[in-house]
């Protein structure tokens, strides 16, 4: 190794906010043993819906060790995904303030990528891989373990800094370094904003039933959509940010500062015809570097129709 760990520890973190990451905590790899018992319940309940993936590699989301043989270090980093601009009030329908600019995934990676190099380069031979939603890693559990916030009533992530509206990414590496300590206490308090927004009732007390959750019927559920819940949706056609945006925390979220996270063009301005009467080709064409890419125009005319119905 060319510098001592201390000195290579604040380096990777320079280096990480020199790429525009907002936080960067290492935490030593080993089993979450506070986390089994709560992912276990969260399953049984049936919490998950249909990502059966959820449910699968019980034991390698609890211990990287097991997803990266030899890993000694959990390297979480969050990125600002806040918007300056966002939909109007009066906007027919809406989407998560995620999915403004091009694939969040597309982003992260290459800065990932150029961080990983740089500790390969910084460090000698290391074994090392990149993460963004790409395995079974509890993100935010580990996003705790290195110090960086809280889980929130609302399941998110929250930091005293900067709110929540944050894209999580890991690097899990065989090299030690120095560790942060776990953040302590929750500051949710009494409140109880994100329980009480949410239209369906799938934030319950610091945790989500996905099977209510606006943003998995949306996107991840493939299924027609409840006819019992319409009414519930509040114009949301892709994601939801209700908890996010009644959370008191979030009033201290910034302007993100990443080109690619910004609105596509004229998605802001799409009116009620320009959403109702997309084509497969202005789908592909607007989306075509997208999150929302993923529902496919089939998915989002699927949604757009349940709100048109209510």
């Amino acid at each position: 190794m060319k510098t001592s760990i201390p000195e290579l520890t604040q380096a990777l973190k320079d280096k990480a906010f020199t790429l525009g990451f907002s936080f960067c905590g290492i935490a030593e790899a080993r089993f979450l043993d506070q986390e089994a018992p709560r992912l276990e319940h969260w399953l049984k309940q049936g919490s998950h819906g249909e990502m059966a993936y959820m449910a699968k590699h019980f034991d390698m989301r609890l211990d990287p060790r097991i997803l990266m043989p030899g890993a000694r270090t959990v390297i979480s980093l969050a990125f600002n995904y806040f918007p300056e601009q966002t939909q109007a009030g009066e906007a027919p329908y809406k989407i998560s303030k995620y999915a403004y600019g091009i694939d969040y995934h597309d982003v992260i990676h290459e800065k990932l990528n150029l961080l990983a190099g740089f500790l390969r380069q910084a460090a000698g031979e290391i074994h090392i891989r990149t993460f963004v939603d790409s395995a079974p890693i509890l993100e935010r559990a580990w996003a705790v373990q290195a110090g960086i916030g809280w889980i929130g009533r609302n399941s998110m992530l929250i930091s005293r800094r900067n709110g929540s509206f944050f894209f999580l990414a890991e690097l899990i590496t065989d090299l030690p370094m120095e560790y942060d300590a776990p953040f302590a206490g929750n500051y949710c308090g009494d409140c109880s904003r994100c329980i009480d927004a949410c239209p369906t009732g799938a934030v319950k007390d610091f945790a989500i039933d996905a099977t209510r959750c606006i943003s998995y019927l949306t996107i991840e559920l493939k299924a027609e959509l409840s006819p019992a819940r319409k009414g519930s949706y509040d114009k949301w056609i892709f994601g939801c940010d209700i908890c996010q945006d009644v959370c008191p925390w979030n009033r201290l979220s910034t302007p993100h500062a990443a080109p690619g996270l910004n609105p596509l063009p004229g998605l802001l301005e799409l009116d009620t015809a320009g959403w109702e009467q997309m084509t497969e080709e202005s789908f592909r064409q607007m989306f075509r570097h997208s999150a929302i890419r993923r529902t496919k125009l089939r998915g989002l005319n699927r949604n757009i129709n349940f709100l048109k119905d209510c």
